[in-house]
């Protein structure tokens, strides 16, 4: 452990990270290589021309274009938005580090210090993580709207738009439990009460 730590030297904010996030200085190392591997032109940041709604915004490439898992999915483009802060179109290795925390395994969390901040491993972190993947003008409610282009890129030619339509204001009038036409955090928390979002949300990986 202790050659470990000390090889965080070159890693910013390492032992504050290792704090925050649970990882360990060995993931921390792994995840190091990760971004420097994505980070192609060694800027010390990667960077997104990708939109929160999946279009490019420019000709440039990507750094995330290397994660084919992303650039497959329909809504990678959401995910990947989903690093970044509300305009900016850099990432620094910190906060890399900080949105896969979201994604470390729940277990170590069973006996954590109630009196620190829940970690964004948490239920309830990964849970307002998925949020912000549909909530994408970040007013704390999911729109009818926003959850269509959702469904739009999940589900594309594979059902019509009258469909799509249905399946929308059926899930809003489901979880809309105030009935103001939209699902705030705590009405999708509620509706994904028995799904198991501690393995979805999961990557092994890191374990």
């Amino acid at each position: 452990m202790g050659s470990s730590s000390s090889s965080l030297s070159h890693i910013p904010d390492g032992q504050q990270l290792m704090g925050e996030t649970g990882f360990s200085a060995a993931h921390l190392l792994r995840l190091h290589e990760r971004f420097e591997l994505l980070d192609k032109d060694s800027r010390g940041h990667l960077r997104s021309c990708i939109s929160q709604s999946g279009s490019s915004v420019n000709d440039e490439p990507e750094d995330f274009e290397e994660i084919r898992e992303l650039t497959e999915n329909p809504v990678g483009g959401r995910i990947i938005g989903a690093f970044f802060p509300p305009e900016k179109e850099t990432l620094d290795f910190p906060s890399f580090v900080r949105i896969l925390a979201h994604f470390r395994p729940t277990g170590k969390n069973r006996s954590r210090d109630r009196t620190q901040p829940e970690p964004a491993n948490s239920r309830t972190g990964k849970l307002k993580f998925a949020f912000k993947l549909y909530d994408q003008d970040r007013d704390g409610k999911i729109s009818r709207d926003e959850l269509l282009q959702v469904l739009r890129a999940m589900l594309g030619l594979q059902v019509t738009e009258e469909q799509l339509q249905s399946i929308a204001e059926r899930a809003i009038q489901e979880a809309d439990l105030n009935s103001d036409g939209a699902i705030s955090f705590d009405e999708f928390k509620k509706s994904l009460e028995k799904v198991d979002i501690e393995h979805k949300m999961s990557i092994r990986f890191l374990k």
